[in-house]
């Protein structure tokens, strides 16, 4: 897909979300202001951010209704002011009390722009180049991290609030971008009497999507582990755990620099579950290099490996779910699926932090590996059935009875 191929508005949508992750350097913040300014313990902040976590769930699923409900460019205007607006009182709390709400809030507003985002990019981009599309989007958002970390690392050293302050106007500035950049959100399809005309959409329904969001819970999951249990890794390897800063910046620029692999003729070839088997192997390896790594050369490595394995994991998942979705779903579907990223964020503190503490560092990621490579097999085994033999990514869609087609307005069609 070229350049000229994509729609202005996904460029857009695109660029705006590039800055707001520019921005996005004070979540890692959260716990350290919470112990430094509030004196509150290791645990009650453990225990705030995790309630920040739980928040993003229903956050994700609100998304999603609310992209069908208002439509999409005002769910997005209003999660990105909801998100500045949580990070100002942050930066402005003056208890503990305060933080708590502020961040609850916070996770709670989070996660409503992200289906109607999704959303955008299924239906203004040809199914074909959906994996692309849905790469680039992945590779702004990378890019724009690898700054945040820049960003954090000099205005952290003045007053940590002042992180939420600046992530707060980030976040203004994409809401009042996108909502003078993107199509005016248009009437919902209406009945007789001029009620709306709901189709009925069960997402829950759709064994498919079981099937994806189980195998997506489990690469959250891992991806969630590395973040949590890497700087640990580095400081009981001899290293300064500050030395992870480097790493994920290499996989950010990983992310960023692989993007033509995804328009190699052999890989769109693929069938999506083979695909999917294949990132999750690369994603394996690079793991189980973090097992037997004793050089910062050998976690570059490593590092390297794993993030060219999430690049195909990412983009290739996203295509599929949007296929599975019926026209207009696509923003629920994409929700429910992305709610695996709020169940990783809860979860992974703890699982990463017990199994090395009670297995130490070679059996964490030699078992994380395993796990990765579980969710290969996985793929081709209980993915590969359900989303039919075209594999996915192929801009079909299957309805709520799987293997039944379905009609253009979602139901199932009678079968002949």
């Amino acid at each position: 897909m070229g350049v000229a191929a994509v729609p202005r508005t996904v460029w857009l949508l695109v660029a705006a979300r590039a800055i707001n992750r520019l921005g996005a350097f004070s979540l890692p913040f959260l716990t350290v202001l919470i112990s430094d300014d509030f004196g509150a313990s290791t645990t009650t902040a453990g225990l705030l951010s995790a309630a920040f976590g739980l928040a993003t769930i229903p956050s994700r699923l609100a998304g999603g209704h609310l992209a069908a409900r208002l439509g999409r460019r005002r769910t997005i205007v209003v999660g990105l002011t909801g998100c500045a607006l949580a990070q100002l009182g942050i930066a402005s709390a003056g208890s503990l009390a305060a933080v708590a709400f502020f961040a609850i809030l916070l996770g709670l507003a989070f996660e409503l722009y992200e289906p109607p985002s999704q959303g955008i990019i299924a239906d203004t981009v040809p199914a074909a180049e959906r994996v692309r599309a849905y790469g680039l989007l992945n590779a702004a958002l990378a890019a724009g991290g690898t700054g945040a970390g820049l960003i954090a690392a000099g205005l952290g050293r003045y007053d940590l609030r002042w992180l939420f302050a600046v992530d707060a106007f980030t976040c203004l500035a994409c809401a009042l971008t996108l909502h003078l950049a993107l199509p005016a959100d248009r009437p919902r399809p209406t009945a007789a009497g001029n009620r709306p005309l709901d189709l009925p959409v069960h997402p829950w329904r759709d064994r498919a999507l079981w099937a994806m969001f189980a195998s997506g819970t489990g690469f959250a999951l891992v991806a969630m582990q590395v973040v949590m249990a890497l700087p640990l890794t580095l400081d009981r390897r001899g290293y300064e755990a500050a030395d992870a800063g480097l790493l994920f910046t290499t996989s950010a620029v990983t992310v960023v620099v692989a993007q033509p692999v995804l328009r190699l003729r052999r890989l769109t070839a693929l069938s999506a579950p083979v695909a999917l088997a294949l990132g999750y192997a690369l994603l394996a390896a690079g793991l189980s290099g973090y097992a037997i790594a004793r050089g910062l050369p050998a976690f570059l490595l490593a590092t390297a490996v794993w993030s060219l394995g999430e690049v195909i994991i990412l983009a290739r998942a996203m295509s599929v779910v949007a296929d599975l979705a019926p026209p207009g779903a696509s923003d629920r579907y994409l929700a429910v699926y992305g709610i695996s990223w709020g169940i990783a964020t809860t979860a992974a503190p703890v699982t990463a932090t017990q199994l090395l503490d009670h297995t130490g560092v070679t059996a964490l990621w030699s078992a994380t590996a395993a796990f990765a490579l579980a969710l290969a097999a996985v793929q081709l085994l209980v993915v590969k059935p359900l989303i039919g033999p075209g594999g996915g990514g192929d801009g079909t869609f299957r309805s709520t009875t799987v293997g039944t087609p379905a009609t253009a307005e979602g139901l199932p069609r009678p079968q002949a």
